[in-house]
């Protein structure tokens, strides 16, 4: 998607947005109020960009890209450190609209969780900036203080629904929410092992499939869904491309609220993606496996 493009249909969703929304009160105190030179969908559309463009620092891509070559696609450009202020104001508009960028179901979803580290173990005691919000976790490898984001994905690599929570809350928790709106097989590893998680998604009419732990009873698995739980894979991929290429976890927040606009546009990013990871059946395996007529 070219940064035109993008910006349109950002701008469509401000515009559908504030229509929606009740008008603010007039401000009586005479104060004078300092109108940006950016519009919202302005705003979005650079934080948006910056996950696609491939720069590593925000400000470099800010300072070294924007302001010198896209000057004419955004003649009000503002300083970097007025822009990062700018930057809280748009994170329900942001979080609003990777709601509404998330695919559709399909029948099959995935399911994972990923650490986002603020900082390293060892200034856990020193950090400041996420004091009160971000927690302590063990993930797959080893223990982290941060966040978690939780996923759930179709076959074809599209986000169907997304949420962040603390470091130490249990990736069972979110499950029944996240996916309140889907059908047919959720398929999860061993963390989201839970007879009580199965009743409640099956009431809802979504089959909770995982692996067994080590010492746990053997039990019967269809062959369909025996290999599709062999494609968990696809998600911890989509996990790395966020973490790797959006860059949505690095340790140089200095704003709660940044960390989320970051987090949500590298999401963004990845959802107009135009090739994601996604599952390739050959008419051979689609026709064992029932997936096609």
């Amino acid at each position: 998607m070219s940064l035109l493009e993008l910006f349109c249909h950002v701008d469509d969703f401000c515009q559908e947005w504030q229509h929606h929304q009740p008008k603010a009160l007039t401000s009586r105190s005479g104060q004078r109020v300092r109108q940006p030179g950016l519009s919202d969908s302005e705003i979005m559309t650079i934080i948006i960009h910056f996950h696609q463009a491939g720069y590593r620092h925000f400000k470099d891509y800010y300072i070294d890209y924007v302001q010198v070559h896209r000057r004419v696609e955004f003649p009000e450009l503002i300083s970097y450190s007025r822009f990062v202020t700018l930057m809280q104001r748009v994170v329900l508009l942001l979080w609003a609209y990777a709601q509404s960028c998330c695919g559709d179901g399909t029948g099959i979803a995935f399911i994972d969780s990923t650490a986002l580290r603020v900082c390293t173990n060892r200034r856990i005691q020193r950090h400041k900036v996420f004091a009160g919000l971000a927690a302590r976790g063990q993930c797959s490898l080893g223990w982290f203080y941060g966040f978690k984001l939780h996923l759930v994905i179709n076959e074809c690599g599209e986000v169907l629904a997304f949420t962040l929570t603390a470091g130490n809350v249990d990736d069972r928790k979110p499950v029944p929410k996240l996916v309140k709106r889907l059908f047919g097989k959720l398929f999860g590893d061993k963390g989201y092992l839970s007879q009580p998680l199965f009743e409640t998604l099956l009431q809802q009419g979504l089959q909770l499939i995982t692996g067994i732990r080590a010492k746990m009873k053997n039990r019967l698995m269809f062959l369909r869904d025996k290999l599709l739980l062999r494609k968990r894979y696809i998600i911890e991929t989509i996990n790395d491309q966020l973490k790797n290429q959006s860059q949505i976890e690095h340790s140089r927040h200095r704003s709660p609220i940044n960390f989320v606009v970051n987090v949500v546009a590298g999401l963004i990013a990845y959802m107009w993606q135009p090739k994601k990871p996604a599952i390739h059946w050959s008419s051979r395996d689609a026709k064992s496996l029932a997936l096609l007529p």
